[in-house]
């Protein structure tokens, strides 16, 4: 009779940082993260894949951590909402444009689907070229996949348009 394996070893770089772990062979990535890793800001909503709010970049890809089974991460890149930010000439961290514009142009109000928005935003704009000035369809395409029950998603729109203003003139620079 073969033996079932309810554990697996994971190796997987989260936020820059290599991580092993032995999970559960059930769970769900997000569980890995909150749970073994202790990185809480990746929330989940629906547990269905649809409200986004458990978004996370896997090898730089938005995707849905109450979809992905924690094996199935192994020997891959995983960046969460903590790990967005990025080091700056001093060797500090700053603000991924996209959160700093989600403070300034008050994005946000309960915060229980911000990291999802985050992550995914962050990853829609680090894929497009700054020197281009964002659509409204491409704000559309980069706010479309994720629910908010709080807001009228007007400034999360305006945060984005502003992040990649931003990132625009960063760019130029």
């Amino acid at each position: 009779m073969t033996e079932v394996r309810t554990e697996r070893a994971i190796s997987v770089v989260v936020n820059g940082v290599p991580r092993e772990a032995t999970v559960p062979v059930r769970w769900l990535l997000s569980d890995a993260l909150r749970h073994e890793f202790g990185l809480t800001g990746t929330h989940v909503g629906c547990e269905h894949g649809v409200c986004g709010s458990c978004t996370v970049l896997v090898d730089g890809q938005p995707t849905r951590s109450c979809l992905v089974l924690a094996v199935q991460v192994d020997g891959r890149e995983v960046t969460t909402v903590e790990g967005l930010s990025r080091s700056d000439h001093q060797g500090g961290q700053v603000l991924h444009p996209i959160q700093e514009a989600f403070r300034e142009c008050h994005a946000l109000q309960c915060g229980f689907c911000t990291p999802g928005f985050l992550t995914t935003i962050a990853a829609g704009l680090d894929a497009r070229d700054p020197s281009v000035e964002i659509t409204d369809e491409e704000v559309e395409e980069l706010v479309g996949g994720n629910l908010c029950r709080c807001t009228g998603y007007a400034n999360i729109k305006k945060a984005c348009r502003h992040a990649a203003a931003t990132m625009r003139d960063e760019a130029a620079r």
